[in-house]
């Protein structure tokens, strides 16, 4: 264990709410995943970091390595705001590519309430990074485009050409991502739009009036767009959209939510590691308020490493990363378990806050079913993860998360039907306040939880208005991601 990470642990040994296997920073804020790179067999992870404190405020870029993709180990702040430059009220939100050989990070540059595309290099390493002195590389927006928000970015290589994509939102029409052409990352030319929204639209998704955080990236055949849909200076949710490319514009053919949490896995970044896998992070918000964060001293995670594919519907499909198997400890097996109606069943041998959990039912055509965890002996505190088969629904039901009525307690909802006699297969992850679901290798759910009890330790299986039957449920004991 490095040594700052072994301090954290430390200082933080008693909050039952900070995570021990997913990536957070040793104090203070995180936000957006940055720059994510896959460098001479090392990944690379920058992030949006306050090192002031666990608010938003002057952002700089933090940093950490990985060997495994599991275990980190933190760096020097990577980008520092500098009075009198283009991002001296912060470094925003950005992406690392391989330009010939000389690692290149592309990020906006925060002044004066305007966000800007700036550049760095590096020499060493991904270490000490140097600012283009030009910047910004691209010093205003199109001058006949009347935008609502301008920032973020997503940069590849193309035709001998790169290409670059700025997240935006038109006045009066919705979010857009718009499309420069360089062929040295210094020079841009503005295209057009790769694609604009309608946020009078709701079906089949709401895409806002501006779309953060773009990342466009072939795959499985096809190009994905995924943004993070933000209104009215409010976050609201990771959003894919899958269509085809052509004459540098995408047409839709798939649209939906990227994760069902909502803006619990927000700001949504991805890259291709070594192997050829498209790996994405997601920034896990906090559930509760800003004095619960400052009194904490730290806000904000990142999630669990995600693989990428489109499903047979074109959707975009999420994994947990294989690599995670090595955190596993204790394994408990339990077989198949009849449910009855209105039944709740405790399971005595297995207990935790830090649990990976691979459950298989077969669900009632009516009712629902499911499981719970970080329940209290007498149910007072826990959260449900049901299945209603009548009305194709995935739940994460929080009103009972919490005592403390401070916190985030509504439930998420996400649409999944199942095929007939398709079990219902179910892949959680359990962090003390971080909770992942992962549902028939095709719907995420992502939230967090703060129970106020230490005894909120329990699991249990329970059946609503029909029995339901568990084939098998395993489960896992975690280790820290610090544990080395």
């Amino acid at each position: 264990m490095n040594v700052t990470a072994q301090a954290a642990q430390r200082r933080f040994a008693d909050d039952p709410h900070r995570p021990r296997y997913h990536f957070v920073p040793e104090e203070n804020w995180l936000n957006d995943p940055n720059g994510l790179i896959h460098w001479n067999g090392e990944y690379h992870m920058f992030y949006q970091y306050n090192p002031a404190g666990p608010f938003h405020g002057t952002i700089h870029w933090g940093h950490a390595v990985s060997t495994d993709l599991v275990h980190w180990r933190h760096l020097p702040v990577a980008l520092v705001p500098e009075p009198g430059t283009a991002d001296e009220d912060g470094c925003w939100s950005g992406v690392a590519v391989d330009d010939n050989g000389v690692p290149t990070l592309i990020y906006s540059g925060n002044r004066d309430g305007e966000q800007r595309a700036c550049l760095a290099t590096s020499t060493d390493g991904l270490l000490t990074w140097q600012k283009y002195p030009d910047n910004p590389i691209i010093p205003a927006p199109p001058e006949e485009l009347h935008l609502v928000q301008y920032r973020d970015h997503s940069v590849w290589r193309a035709d001998d050409r790169w290409y670059h994509l700025i997240g935006a939102g038109l006045e009066g029409q919705g979010g857009t991502a718009l499309l420069y052409r360089s062929t040295d990352l210094r020079h841009w030319e503005y295209l057009h739009p790769l694609l604009v929204g309608d946020a009078r639209r709701f079906e089949p998704l709401w895409t806002g009036t501006m779309w953060e955080c773009p990342d466009f990236f072939p795959l499985d055949g096809l190009y994905v767009l995924t943004v993070s849909v933000w209104n009215m200076g409010q976050p609201h949710y990771s959003a894919a959209i899958v269509g085809d490319h052509h004459e540098h514009r995408l047409t839709p053919i798939v649209e939906h939510k990227l994760d069902y949490g909502d803006r619990h896995y927000y700001a949504a970044q991805s890259f291709t590691d070594g192997q050829g896998r498209r790996i994405s992070f997601g920034w896990i918000q906090e559930g509760r308020g800003a004095e619960a964060q400052l009194a904490s001293g730290w806000s904000g995670v990142m999630s669990l490493p995600r693989v990428l594919s489109l499903g047979p519907d074109k959707q975009v499909c999420m994994l947990p990363a294989p690599e995670l198997t090595v955190l596993r400890a204790e394994h408990t097996r339990l077989g198949p378990t009849e449910l009855s109606s209105g039944e709740i069943v405790e399971l005595a041998e297995i207990s935790g806050d830090t649990l990976e959990l691979q459950v298989e039912l077969v669900p009632p055509s009516e009712g629902r079913c499911g499981i719970v965890v970080r329940r209290s002996p007498d149910g007072v505190e826990q959260t449900k993860i049901l299945y209603d088969a009548a009305q194709g629904q995935l739940i994460v039901d929080r009103t009972q998360s919490s005592q403390d009525l401070t916190v985030d307690h509504n439930a998420h909802v996400a649409p999944l039907t199942l095929a007939p006699n398709e079990s219902l297969r179910l892949h959680v992850f359990l962090d003390r306040s971080v909770l992942e679901v992962f549902a028939n290798e095709r719907v995420t759910i992502t939230t967090r939880i703060y129970p106020t009890r230490a005894d909120s330790l329990g699991l249990a299986f329970l059946a609503e208005g029909a029995p339901a039957r568990v084939e098998a449920l395993d489960s896992w004991q975690l280790h820290s991601i610090w544990e080395v």
